[in-house]
Protein backbone atom coordinates (compact mmCIF):
# COMPACT_ATOMS: atom_id res chain seq x y z
CA UNK A 1 0.00 0.00 0.00
CA UNK A 2 1.27 3.49 -0.91
CA UNK A 3 0.51 5.61 2.07
CA UNK A 4 3.24 8.51 1.05
CA UNK A 5 4.43 9.99 -2.15
CA UNK A 6 7.76 9.59 -0.82
CA UNK A 7 7.44 6.08 -1.43
CA UNK A 8 7.76 6.75 -5.54
CA UNK A 9 11.15 8.91 -4.35
CA UNK A 10 12.84 5.66 -2.81
CA UNK A 11 11.76 3.36 -5.29
CA UNK A 12 12.93 5.78 -8.50
CA UNK A 13 16.62 6.54 -6.72
CA UNK A 14 16.70 2.80 -6.63
CA UNK A 15 15.81 2.16 -10.04
CA UNK A 16 17.99 5.07 -11.38
CA UNK A 17 20.01 6.18 -8.98
CA UNK A 18 22.31 8.33 -11.14
CA UNK A 19 19.59 9.33 -13.40
CA UNK A 20 18.88 13.02 -13.60
CA UNK A 21 15.70 13.68 -11.52
CA UNK A 22 15.74 17.90 -11.89
CA UNK A 23 17.30 19.81 -14.02
CA UNK A 24 17.28 24.01 -14.03
CA UNK A 25 19.32 27.17 -15.09
CA UNK A 26 21.89 26.17 -12.83
CA UNK A 27 22.50 22.14 -13.54
CA UNK A 28 20.93 18.85 -12.57
CA UNK A 29 20.35 16.52 -9.48
CA UNK A 30 20.20 13.01 -10.14
CA UNK A 31 17.25 10.89 -7.82
CA UNK A 32 19.45 9.85 -5.55
CA UNK A 33 21.08 13.18 -4.71
CA UNK A 34 17.64 14.34 -4.55
CA UNK A 35 16.44 11.56 -1.63
CA UNK A 36 19.80 12.06 0.38
CA UNK A 37 19.64 16.01 0.43
CA UNK A 38 16.05 15.95 1.48
CA UNK A 39 16.42 13.32 3.81
CA UNK A 40 19.16 15.49 5.40
CA UNK A 41 16.62 18.14 5.25
CA UNK A 42 14.02 16.12 7.20
CA UNK A 43 17.10 15.81 9.48
CA UNK A 44 17.54 19.32 10.39
CA UNK A 45 13.06 19.75 10.74
CA UNK A 46 13.09 17.04 13.30
CA UNK A 47 16.11 18.61 15.63
CA UNK A 48 14.42 21.74 15.43
CA UNK A 49 10.97 20.68 16.18
CA UNK A 50 11.88 17.92 18.49
CA UNK A 51 10.08 15.83 16.20
CA UNK A 52 6.44 17.17 16.38
CA UNK A 53 5.03 16.37 12.68
CA UNK A 54 2.49 17.52 11.12
CA UNK A 55 3.19 21.30 10.96
CA UNK A 56 3.48 23.91 8.71
CA UNK A 57 6.73 24.55 6.78
CA UNK A 58 7.43 27.34 4.50
CA UNK A 59 9.75 27.17 1.61
CA UNK A 60 10.87 30.64 0.16
CA UNK A 61 13.59 30.73 -2.50
CA UNK A 62 14.11 31.50 -6.22
CA UNK A 63 11.74 28.72 -8.55
CA UNK A 64 14.61 26.31 -8.53
CA UNK A 65 15.21 22.49 -8.04
CA UNK A 66 15.94 23.11 -4.53
CA UNK A 67 12.85 24.08 -4.18
CA UNK A 68 11.71 20.77 -4.63
CA UNK A 69 14.13 19.35 -2.87
CA UNK A 70 12.94 20.98 0.47
CA UNK A 71 9.40 20.24 -0.28
CA UNK A 72 10.30 16.27 -0.20
CA UNK A 73 12.99 16.97 2.91
CA UNK A 74 9.68 18.60 4.95
CA UNK A 75 7.28 15.43 3.67
CA UNK A 76 10.24 12.75 4.78
CA UNK A 77 9.93 15.00 7.99
CA UNK A 78 5.80 14.52 8.30
CA UNK A 79 5.33 17.79 8.09
CA UNK A 80 3.43 19.59 5.03
CA UNK A 81 5.06 22.57 2.90
CA UNK A 82 4.10 26.04 1.78
CA UNK A 83 6.06 28.19 -0.67
CA UNK A 84 5.81 31.24 -0.72
CA UNK A 85 6.92 33.30 -3.88
CA UNK A 86 9.64 36.01 -3.38
CA UNK A 87 8.10 38.00 -5.73
CA UNK A 88 4.69 38.34 -3.37
CA UNK A 89 3.93 41.39 -1.68
CA UNK A 90 4.67 42.10 2.15
CA UNK A 91 0.79 42.53 3.08
CA UNK A 92 0.25 38.95 1.11
CA UNK A 93 3.06 36.88 2.64
CA UNK A 94 2.25 38.63 6.30
CA UNK A 95 -1.38 37.07 5.70
CA UNK A 96 -0.25 33.67 4.65
CA UNK A 97 2.21 33.48 7.81
CA UNK A 98 -0.64 34.74 9.91
CA UNK A 99 -2.71 31.79 8.73
CA UNK A 100 -0.16 29.03 8.68
CA UNK A 101 2.19 30.37 12.35
CA UNK A 102 4.96 27.81 10.60
CA UNK A 103 7.63 27.09 13.14
CA UNK A 104 10.47 27.02 10.35
CA UNK A 105 11.21 28.43 7.12
CA UNK A 106 13.54 27.07 4.26
CA UNK A 107 15.23 29.40 2.22
CA UNK A 108 18.99 31.00 1.64
CA UNK A 109 21.59 33.15 2.61
CA UNK A 110 20.92 35.60 0.22
CA UNK A 111 17.18 35.49 0.65
CA UNK A 112 16.89 35.27 4.51
CA UNK A 113 16.86 38.84 4.98
CA UNK A 114 14.48 39.67 2.78
CA UNK A 115 11.86 37.27 4.89
CA UNK A 116 13.12 38.95 7.74
CA UNK A 117 11.33 42.05 6.80
CA UNK A 118 8.19 39.48 7.16
CA UNK A 119 6.16 39.46 10.21
CA UNK A 120 7.79 36.09 10.88
CA UNK A 121 9.89 35.02 14.61
CA UNK A 122 10.43 31.19 14.06
CA UNK A 123 13.63 29.49 12.88
CA UNK A 124 15.37 29.19 9.59
CA UNK A 125 17.06 26.51 7.88
CA UNK A 126 19.73 27.92 5.32
CA UNK A 127 19.14 25.12 2.22
CA UNK A 128 23.19 25.57 1.06
CA UNK A 129 24.32 24.97 5.07
CA UNK A 130 22.57 21.42 5.25
CA UNK A 131 24.76 18.62 3.97
CA UNK A 132 23.61 14.82 4.03
CA UNK A 133 25.20 12.52 6.18
CA UNK A 134 25.40 8.70 6.73
CA UNK A 135 22.49 8.59 9.08
CA UNK A 136 20.22 10.48 8.20
CA UNK A 137 17.93 8.33 6.48
CA UNK A 138 18.21 5.56 9.74
CA UNK A 139 17.10 9.18 12.05
CA UNK A 140 14.17 10.24 9.52
CA UNK A 141 12.51 6.73 8.80
CA UNK A 142 10.81 6.54 12.30
CA UNK A 143 8.84 9.63 11.26
CA UNK A 144 8.37 8.74 7.57
CA UNK A 145 7.25 5.13 8.75
CA UNK A 146 4.07 6.80 10.57
CA UNK A 147 3.00 8.75 7.50
CA UNK A 148 -0.75 7.91 6.64
CA UNK A 149 -2.25 9.06 3.31
CA UNK A 150 -4.63 11.52 4.77
CA UNK A 151 -1.60 13.24 6.23
CA UNK A 152 -1.25 16.77 4.44
CA UNK A 153 1.21 17.12 2.08
CA UNK A 154 0.91 20.77 1.31
CA UNK A 155 -1.16 24.25 1.29
CA UNK A 156 -1.27 26.06 -1.76
CA UNK A 157 -2.48 29.69 -1.09
CA UNK A 158 -5.43 31.15 -3.63
CA UNK A 159 -6.75 34.43 -3.14
CA UNK A 160 -9.79 34.86 -1.08
CA UNK A 161 -12.90 37.45 -1.74
CA UNK A 162 -12.06 39.02 1.73
CA UNK A 163 -8.77 39.57 1.22
CA UNK A 164 -7.50 36.64 3.11
CA UNK A 165 -5.98 34.39 0.88
CA UNK A 166 -7.06 30.66 1.50
CA UNK A 167 -4.65 27.71 1.70
CA UNK A 168 -5.97 24.68 -0.18
CA UNK A 169 -4.75 21.89 2.25
CA UNK A 170 -3.98 18.44 0.24
CA UNK A 171 -3.13 15.27 1.35
CA UNK A 172 -0.83 12.76 0.36
CA UNK A 173 -3.32 10.26 -1.11
CA UNK A 174 -4.98 12.68 -2.99
CA UNK A 175 -2.09 13.63 -5.23
CA UNK A 176 -1.09 9.34 -5.20
CA UNK A 177 -4.63 8.90 -7.02
CA UNK A 178 -4.18 12.17 -9.05
CA UNK A 179 -0.35 11.13 -10.30
CA UNK A 180 -1.56 7.51 -10.87
CA UNK A 181 -4.16 8.33 -13.29
CA UNK A 182 -1.70 10.83 -14.86
CA UNK A 183 1.09 8.42 -15.47
CA UNK A 184 -1.08 5.38 -16.51
CA UNK A 185 -3.76 7.41 -18.88
CA UNK A 186 -0.72 9.36 -20.85
CA UNK A 187 1.39 6.36 -19.96
CA UNK A 188 4.24 7.88 -18.61
CA UNK A 189 8.04 6.15 -18.09
CA UNK A 190 11.48 7.07 -17.29
CA UNK A 191 11.67 7.62 -21.11
CA UNK A 192 9.95 10.64 -20.44
CA UNK A 193 11.18 14.09 -19.94
CA UNK A 194 8.60 17.33 -18.62
CA UNK A 195 9.01 20.81 -19.28
CA UNK A 196 7.83 22.84 -16.38
CA UNK A 197 6.34 26.20 -16.62
CA UNK A 198 3.48 26.38 -13.50
CA UNK A 199 5.69 27.83 -10.28
CA UNK A 200 5.88 25.69 -7.69
CA UNK A 201 3.00 27.77 -5.79
CA UNK A 202 0.40 26.90 -8.34
CA UNK A 203 -1.10 23.28 -8.38
CA UNK A 204 -0.31 22.74 -12.34
CA UNK A 205 2.92 21.98 -11.46
CA UNK A 206 1.53 19.15 -9.06
CA UNK A 207 1.53 17.15 -12.17
CA UNK A 208 5.18 17.95 -13.43
CA UNK A 209 6.85 17.37 -9.92
CA UNK A 210 5.01 13.92 -8.60
CA UNK A 211 4.56 12.29 -12.34
CA UNK A 212 8.01 12.48 -13.21
CA UNK A 213 9.13 11.29 -8.75
CA UNK A 214 6.58 8.45 -9.85
CA UNK A 215 8.04 7.29 -13.41
CA UNK A 216 11.49 7.85 -13.12
CA UNK A 217 11.54 11.07 -15.80
CA UNK A 218 13.01 13.51 -15.90
CA UNK A 219 11.66 17.10 -15.08
CA UNK A 220 13.14 20.25 -17.12
CA UNK A 221 12.72 23.54 -15.28
CA UNK A 222 11.86 25.95 -18.12
CA UNK A 223 13.82 29.70 -17.77
CA UNK A 224 10.61 31.57 -17.45
CA UNK A 225 12.20 34.87 -19.50
CA UNK A 226 11.98 31.94 -22.63
CA UNK A 227 8.12 31.99 -21.47
CA UNK A 228 8.35 35.28 -23.66
CA UNK A 229 10.64 34.28 -26.86
CA UNK A 230 8.75 31.90 -28.15
CA UNK A 231 11.68 30.79 -30.68
CA UNK A 232 13.78 30.41 -27.98
CA UNK A 233 11.39 28.61 -25.95
CA UNK A 234 10.91 25.90 -28.41
CA UNK A 235 14.79 25.87 -29.29
CA UNK A 236 14.75 24.76 -25.66
CA UNK A 237 12.41 21.67 -25.35
CA UNK A 238 14.14 20.47 -28.84
CA UNK A 239 17.46 20.90 -27.19
CA UNK A 240 16.68 19.04 -24.38
CA UNK A 241 14.02 16.73 -25.67
CA UNK A 242 11.54 17.46 -24.01
CA UNK A 243 8.53 15.25 -24.87
CA UNK A 244 5.47 16.42 -22.59
CA UNK A 245 4.78 20.00 -21.44
CA UNK A 246 1.92 20.82 -19.07
CA UNK A 247 0.96 24.31 -19.59
CA UNK A 248 -1.54 27.10 -19.06
CA UNK A 249 -3.26 27.81 -22.20
CA UNK A 250 -1.89 31.84 -22.20
CA UNK A 251 1.65 30.43 -22.33
CA UNK A 252 0.30 28.17 -25.65
CA UNK A 253 -1.38 30.92 -26.99
CA UNK A 254 1.81 32.97 -27.95
CA UNK A 255 3.65 30.28 -29.55
CA UNK A 256 0.89 30.53 -32.25
CA UNK A 257 0.33 33.75 -31.92
CA UNK A 258 4.12 33.94 -33.15
CA UNK A 259 3.97 31.98 -35.41
CA UNK A 260 7.28 30.12 -33.80
CA UNK A 261 7.02 27.11 -35.56
CA UNK A 262 7.88 27.52 -38.82
CA UNK A 263 11.33 28.50 -37.04
CA UNK A 264 11.61 25.38 -34.92
CA UNK A 265 10.44 21.58 -35.61
CA UNK A 266 9.39 19.68 -33.06
CA UNK A 267 7.90 16.94 -34.54
CA UNK A 268 10.35 14.52 -33.42
CA UNK A 269 10.13 15.93 -30.15
CA UNK A 270 7.20 16.60 -28.71
CA UNK A 271 4.35 13.61 -27.79
CA UNK A 272 2.60 15.07 -25.31
CA UNK A 273 0.60 18.60 -24.96
CA UNK A 274 -1.59 19.10 -21.72
CA UNK A 275 -3.17 22.04 -20.80
CA UNK A 276 -5.12 23.22 -17.86
CA UNK A 277 -5.91 26.51 -16.02
CA UNK A 278 -8.36 28.44 -18.61
CA UNK A 279 -9.92 28.00 -21.57
CA UNK A 280 -7.97 27.47 -24.79
CA UNK A 281 -9.00 29.24 -27.60
CA UNK A 282 -9.69 26.18 -30.51
CA UNK A 283 -8.30 28.97 -32.73
CA UNK A 284 -4.97 28.69 -30.87
CA UNK A 285 -5.33 25.06 -30.83
CA UNK A 286 -5.78 24.54 -34.58
CA UNK A 287 -2.47 25.99 -35.27
CA UNK A 288 -0.71 24.00 -32.50
CA UNK A 289 -2.93 20.78 -34.48
CA UNK A 290 -1.92 21.87 -37.99
CA UNK A 291 2.28 22.14 -37.17
CA UNK A 292 2.05 19.01 -35.03
CA UNK A 293 -0.44 17.01 -35.94
CA UNK A 294 0.92 13.92 -34.08
CA UNK A 295 0.79 14.96 -30.71
CA UNK A 296 -1.75 13.55 -28.10
CA UNK A 297 -3.64 16.87 -26.73
CA UNK A 298 -5.56 16.90 -24.15
CA UNK A 299 -7.91 19.17 -21.88
CA UNK A 300 -7.60 19.02 -18.29
CA UNK A 301 -10.06 21.14 -15.97
CA UNK A 302 -9.89 21.73 -12.57
CA UNK A 303 -9.59 23.89 -9.30
CA UNK A 304 -6.79 23.46 -6.67
CA UNK A 305 -9.33 22.42 -4.33
CA UNK A 306 -9.34 19.33 -6.34
CA UNK A 307 -5.85 18.52 -6.56
CA UNK A 308 -5.12 20.65 -9.64
CA UNK A 309 -7.93 18.57 -12.24
CA UNK A 310 -10.52 16.39 -11.75
CA UNK A 311 -11.86 16.03 -15.63
CA UNK A 312 -10.22 16.04 -19.11
CA UNK A 313 -10.58 15.72 -22.79
CA UNK A 314 -8.05 14.38 -25.43
CA UNK A 315 -8.88 15.59 -28.37
CA UNK A 316 -10.07 13.39 -30.61
CA UNK A 317 -12.05 15.10 -33.46
CA UNK A 318 -11.69 18.52 -34.88
CA UNK A 319 -12.99 21.53 -34.43
CA UNK A 320 -14.20 24.79 -35.25
CA UNK A 321 -12.16 28.11 -34.24
CA UNK A 322 -15.51 29.33 -32.88
CA UNK A 323 -16.49 26.29 -30.69
CA UNK A 324 -15.81 25.14 -27.15
CA UNK A 325 -13.24 22.60 -26.21
CA UNK A 326 -15.07 20.30 -24.18
CA UNK A 327 -13.32 19.62 -20.50
CA UNK A 328 -14.94 16.36 -20.74
CA UNK A 329 -15.22 13.56 -18.87
CA UNK A 330 -14.27 13.01 -15.02
CA UNK A 331 -11.20 11.06 -14.21
CA UNK A 332 -11.06 7.69 -12.70
CA UNK A 333 -12.24 7.64 -9.27
CA UNK A 334 -13.75 10.95 -9.42
CA UNK A 335 -17.56 11.73 -9.90
CA UNK A 336 -18.65 15.04 -11.26
CA UNK A 337 -22.40 15.77 -10.34
CA UNK A 338 -23.65 18.94 -12.18
CA UNK A 339 -26.51 20.80 -10.15
CA UNK A 340 -28.82 22.90 -10.81
CA UNK A 341 -30.39 25.78 -8.53
CA UNK A 342 -32.74 23.25 -7.22
CA UNK A 343 -29.76 20.78 -6.18
CA UNK A 344 -30.76 18.19 -8.36
CA UNK A 345 -28.67 16.70 -11.24
CA UNK A 346 -29.28 18.71 -14.60
CA UNK A 347 -31.23 17.11 -17.88
CA UNK A 348 -30.53 17.38 -22.11
CA UNK A 349 -28.40 20.78 -22.07
CA UNK A 350 -29.26 22.65 -18.72
CA UNK A 351 -26.83 24.26 -17.42
CA UNK A 352 -25.79 23.86 -13.67
CA UNK A 353 -22.86 23.90 -11.14
CA UNK A 354 -20.00 21.76 -11.43
CA UNK A 355 -19.65 19.62 -8.11
CA UNK A 356 -17.06 17.01 -7.16
CA UNK A 357 -17.54 14.00 -5.06
CA UNK A 358 -14.38 11.77 -4.22
CA UNK A 359 -10.34 11.23 -3.36
CA UNK A 360 -9.46 14.67 -5.22
CA UNK A 361 -10.68 16.48 -2.68
CA UNK A 362 -9.07 19.04 -0.27
CA UNK A 363 -8.60 18.45 3.25
CA UNK A 364 -10.02 22.02 3.30
CA UNK A 365 -9.02 25.70 3.95
CA UNK A 366 -6.20 25.82 6.32
CA UNK A 367 -7.81 27.49 9.94
CA UNK A 368 -10.46 28.56 8.18
CA UNK A 369 -13.48 26.57 8.76
CA UNK A 370 -15.83 28.67 7.68
CA UNK A 371 -14.59 29.44 3.82
CA UNK A 372 -14.01 25.21 4.46
CA UNK A 373 -18.01 24.68 5.55
CA UNK A 374 -19.50 27.40 2.34
CA UNK A 375 -17.28 24.85 -0.59
CA UNK A 376 -16.80 21.80 0.93
CA UNK A 377 -20.61 20.45 1.48
CA UNK A 378 -22.76 17.43 1.97
CA UNK A 379 -23.74 15.92 -1.09
CA UNK A 380 -27.77 17.24 -0.94
CA UNK A 381 -28.38 13.77 -3.23
CA UNK A 382 -27.23 12.23 -0.23
CA UNK A 383 -28.98 11.76 3.00
CA UNK A 384 -27.73 8.50 4.28
CA UNK A 385 -24.45 9.41 5.31
CA UNK A 386 -21.73 11.87 5.88
CA UNK A 387 -20.58 12.50 2.13
CA UNK A 388 -18.72 15.81 1.18
CA UNK A 389 -18.89 17.32 -2.13
CA UNK A 390 -16.99 20.78 -3.73
CA UNK A 391 -18.95 23.20 -5.13
CA UNK A 392 -16.73 24.96 -7.79
CA UNK A 393 -18.82 28.20 -8.65
CA UNK A 394 -17.94 27.03 -12.25
CA UNK A 395 -21.25 27.27 -14.80
CA UNK A 396 -21.02 23.79 -16.99
CA UNK A 397 -23.50 21.45 -19.44
CA UNK A 398 -23.20 18.98 -21.36
CA UNK A 399 -23.02 18.31 -25.38
CA UNK A 400 -24.27 15.67 -27.78
CA UNK A 401 -20.88 13.47 -27.18
CA UNK A 402 -21.81 13.50 -23.17
CA UNK A 403 -18.90 15.84 -22.59
CA UNK A 404 -19.18 18.69 -20.41
CA UNK A 405 -18.62 22.40 -21.84
CA UNK A 406 -17.67 25.14 -19.39
CA UNK A 407 -19.46 27.94 -19.58
CA UNK A 408 -17.81 30.16 -17.07
CA UNK A 409 -17.58 30.96 -13.20
CA UNK A 410 -20.67 31.38 -11.39
CA UNK A 411 -19.85 35.09 -11.04
CA UNK A 412 -19.18 35.75 -14.49
CA UNK A 413 -22.96 35.22 -15.18
CA UNK A 414 -24.57 38.34 -15.22
CA UNK A 415 -28.02 39.75 -16.01
CA UNK A 416 -27.71 42.07 -18.90
CA UNK A 417 -31.30 43.25 -20.35
CA UNK A 418 -33.22 40.88 -18.86
CA UNK A 419 -30.65 37.99 -19.79
CA UNK A 420 -29.00 35.68 -17.95
CA UNK A 421 -25.81 35.65 -20.26
CA UNK A 422 -22.57 33.28 -19.32
CA UNK A 423 -19.03 35.92 -20.27
CA UNK A 424 -17.18 32.63 -21.75
CA UNK A 425 -19.70 31.78 -24.36
CA UNK A 426 -19.13 35.80 -25.69
CA UNK A 427 -14.82 35.33 -25.20
CA UNK A 428 -15.25 31.72 -26.80
CA UNK A 429 -16.79 33.82 -29.88
CA UNK A 430 -14.28 36.67 -29.94
CA UNK A 431 -11.53 34.28 -29.45
CA UNK A 432 -11.88 32.75 -33.32
CA UNK A 433 -11.93 35.74 -35.02
CA UNK A 434 -8.33 35.85 -36.70
CA UNK A 435 -7.35 38.84 -35.52
CA UNK A 436 -7.73 38.03 -31.94
CA UNK A 437 -5.83 36.25 -29.81
CA UNK A 438 -6.22 36.59 -26.13
CA UNK A 439 -9.57 38.82 -25.03
CA UNK A 440 -11.65 38.57 -21.76
CA UNK A 441 -15.52 39.89 -20.92
CA UNK A 442 -15.66 41.69 -17.74
CA UNK A 443 -19.31 43.39 -16.99
CA UNK A 444 -19.41 46.94 -15.58
CA UNK A 445 -22.43 47.01 -12.93
CA UNK A 446 -22.77 50.24 -12.61
CA UNK A 447 -23.25 51.71 -16.53
CA UNK A 448 -24.72 48.18 -17.34
CA UNK A 449 -22.33 47.63 -19.73
CA UNK A 450 -20.37 44.41 -21.25
CA UNK A 451 -16.79 45.29 -21.50
CA UNK A 452 -14.30 43.64 -23.66
CA UNK A 453 -10.67 43.67 -23.79
CA UNK A 454 -8.98 42.48 -26.84
CA UNK A 455 -5.07 42.46 -27.69
CA UNK A 456 -5.95 43.36 -31.11
CA UNK A 457 -6.90 46.87 -32.11
CA UNK A 458 -9.77 46.20 -34.37
CA UNK A 459 -12.88 48.46 -35.10
CA UNK A 460 -15.61 47.65 -32.86
CA UNK A 461 -18.30 47.63 -36.14
CA UNK A 462 -16.19 45.03 -37.40
CA UNK A 463 -16.47 42.97 -34.13
CA UNK A 464 -20.44 43.08 -33.81
CA UNK A 465 -20.30 42.51 -37.59
CA UNK A 466 -18.46 38.97 -37.16
CA UNK A 467 -20.11 38.40 -33.73
CA UNK A 468 -24.11 38.59 -34.46
CA UNK A 469 -22.86 35.52 -36.82
CA UNK A 470 -22.36 33.91 -33.67
CA UNK A 471 -24.04 35.48 -30.50
CA UNK A 472 -27.47 37.25 -30.03
CA UNK A 473 -27.40 41.20 -30.22
CA UNK A 474 -28.25 41.34 -26.31
CA UNK A 475 -24.61 40.09 -25.97
CA UNK A 476 -22.89 42.11 -27.81
CA UNK A 477 -20.44 44.29 -26.06
CA UNK A 478 -20.90 47.71 -24.84
CA UNK A 479 -17.79 48.17 -24.60
CA UNK A 480 -14.33 47.30 -26.35
CA UNK A 481 -11.15 47.92 -24.78
CA UNK A 482 -7.74 47.76 -26.91
CA UNK A 483 -4.69 46.24 -24.93
CA UNK A 484 -1.21 45.94 -26.48
CA UNK A 485 -0.27 43.95 -24.06
CA UNK A 486 -2.89 41.77 -21.92
CA UNK A 487 -2.02 42.23 -18.31
CA UNK A 488 -1.12 38.36 -17.44
CA UNK A 489 -0.78 37.48 -13.69
CA UNK A 490 1.63 35.36 -11.94
CA UNK A 491 0.06 31.80 -12.77
CA UNK A 492 0.01 32.39 -16.16
CA UNK A 493 -3.77 33.46 -16.20
CA UNK A 494 -5.15 36.85 -17.97
CA UNK A 495 -5.47 38.76 -15.13
CA UNK A 496 -8.96 40.11 -14.41
CA UNK A 497 -8.01 41.53 -11.44
CA UNK A 498 -5.89 44.55 -13.03
CA UNK A 499 -8.57 45.16 -16.29
CA UNK A 500 -11.50 44.99 -13.73
CA UNK A 501 -9.67 48.43 -12.27
CA UNK A 502 -9.38 49.56 -16.03
CA UNK A 503 -13.22 49.23 -16.86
Amino acid sequence: MNNSVLNWLIYTSNRFPNKDAIVDENGGITYLEYRCKSQAIARHIIDITGGITKKPIVVYMDKSKEVLVSFMGIAYSGCFYSPIDIDMPKSRVDKILEVLAPQIVITTKELKPSFEEFDYDGDYLIYEEILPKDDDERIVNGYTARIIDTDLLYVLFTSGSTGIPKGVSICHRSVIDYTDWVSETFKITEQDSFGNQAPFYFDNSILDIYTCMKTGATLYIIPKKLFYQPVPLLEYLRNNKINTIFWVPSALIVVSKLKAFRNVDLKDTLKRVLFCGEVMPNKQLNVWRKYLPNVVYANLYGPTEITDACTYYIIDRDFSDDEPLPIGIPMSNTDILVLNDQNRIVEGDEVGELCVRGTSLAMGYYNNLEKTQAAFVQNPLNSAVPEIIYRTGDLVKYNEYGEIIYLSRKDFQIKHMGHRIELGEIETAVSSLDEVTLCCCLYDENKQKIVLFIDSDVDKDYIKEKLEKMIPEYMMPGKVVYMADMPINANGKIDRVKLKELM
